[in-house]
């Protein structure tokens, strides 16, 4: 039995909410690099209390998860999935965005070339390839070819993490998992809620609230100096990052779920009415915790995911209401492969490493020129993007 009743057929704001973020995130990931750029294009520090453009890019990521997550989980069940096959679907998503981020920050420091007998560009480069040969959707290919070229792509995986040794010449391990990481334990922990809330907004809404609760007992002196209530803190940030992919959801189901006949206007008024709250509660939490990317607080949590329900409202007024749309063609290749997209510019930035190439001019490497160079690097990107989906090279989890 299905939680909600929602469309069969893609939401083009979604879509384009997801494009557009992936674009923005290879963006400021390069501008990243360049010197001389105004503080609003940069992340905060973690103890400064404000967050930029750049410190929503995470955040619309996981509000877009979380968006996805009900048409994910009601199409399956559509489908006839029993309750273990939808958990195991789950899990073995949960598990490779753990994996893809393990690997991502290993790959990025604290590792002993010489103890490895590997140049880490090209043990990140093998490890990319494992990625595309295991999560490659192969359209035409033979059940038992498939799964011998999956097994050789794990295979791969096991040896690279067996050779790997850390500067203390220890094993390969979890320093932080990664940005794909944090997103897979907050989509298990939403994915969780969604279930045991059947898909009630209003449930999911309060878990918002549970999350929140959660966050500040995890600051209380009595937890951390707890030894039994060390999950909570341990916890806090995942939780954190789980309320922006709730919050995701209600906003999905606030436009979407159709199990009650709703006029468009007061879906409109709903997703508006959410977005005050979350801007409220941030709003009163904020002379206790500061709004900081870092720390995962829950005032950036609830402001970024405030923004987010505001910036897809308008999307979806412009874009499915207005049916002003052709632009959205550009962003279709990262929406529709954003795993693909998301590991292009590490593909290129571990090959031009390894061959001592450098792709920026000192031109363009700081200031305005700077800015230029990583707009013109993200529009690449999704070129390679677009021809690479044109030689139906798709990734999916």
């Amino acid at each position: 039995m299905q939680y909600n009743k929602l469309s069969t057929q893609r939401i083009l704001s979604i879509d384009a909410l997801r494009g557009i973020t992936i674009l923005v995130m290879v963006f400021v990931n390069e501008l990243a690099g360049a010197k001389d750029i105004p503080g609003w294009m940069k992340h905060m520090h973690a103890n400064d209390d404000g967050m930029t453009f750049v410190d929503a890019v995470f955040p619309s990521f996981l509000f877009i998860v979380g968006m996805s997550i009900p048409f994910a989980i009601n199409s399956r069940l559509a489908k006839g999935d029993s309750f273990l096959q939808l958990q195991q679907h789950i899990l073995f998503r949960t598990l490779g965005l753990l994996v893809l981020g393990f690997f991502m920050v290993n790959a990025e420091g604290g590792y002993d070339e010489a103890a490895m007998g590997i140049n880490i560009n090209l043990w990140a480069l093998l490890f990319l390839t494992a990625v595309v040969i295991i999560w490659k959707v192969y359209y035409k290919a033979g059940k038992k070819l498939v799964i011998a070229l999956k097994a050789v792509g794990f295979i791969l995986l096991a040896v690279l993490a067996f050779v790997y040794k850390d500067e203390q010449g220890g094993h390969i391990t979890p320093r932080w998992w990664g940005i794909l990481g944090l997103i897979g334990w907050a989509y298990l922990y939403a994915c969780i809620v969604y279930q045991v809330c059947r898909g009630n907004k209003y449930g999911l809404a309060a878990a918002v609230a549970i999350c929140v609760a959660w966050y500040a007992a995890a600051k209380l002196p009595q937890v951390q100096q707890t030894g039994w209530l060390q999950f909570i803190p341990a916890q806090a940030g995942n939780l954190a990052h789980a309320s922006i992919v709730l919050c995701g959801m209600v906003a999905s189901l606030v436009f979407f779920d159709e199990s009650k006949p709703v006029k468009l206007p007061k879906r409109f008024l709903q997703a508006i009415s959410f977005a005050a709250v979350l801007f409220t509660v941030g709003y009163l939490l904020r002379p206790y915790y500061k709004i900081s990317k870092i720390y995962a607080t829950p005032t950036w949590c609830m402001y970024s995911a405030g923004c987010c329900t505001l910036i897809f409202a308008f999307l979806y007024w412009l874009i499915d209401v207005k049916q002003i749309k052709a632009w959205t063609s550009f962003f279709k290749p990262a929406a529709n492969n954003p795993l693909l997209t998301y590991i292009i510019p590490d593909f290129i930035y571990y090959i031009t490493t390894l061959f001592g190439i450098s792709l920026i001019p000192e031109s363009v490497d700081r200031g305005w020129g700077g800015i230029a160079w990583a707009a013109f690097f993200a529009v690449a990107v999704m070129g390679v993007a677009i021809l690479l989906n044109k030689a139906k090279l798709r990734l999916k989890l």
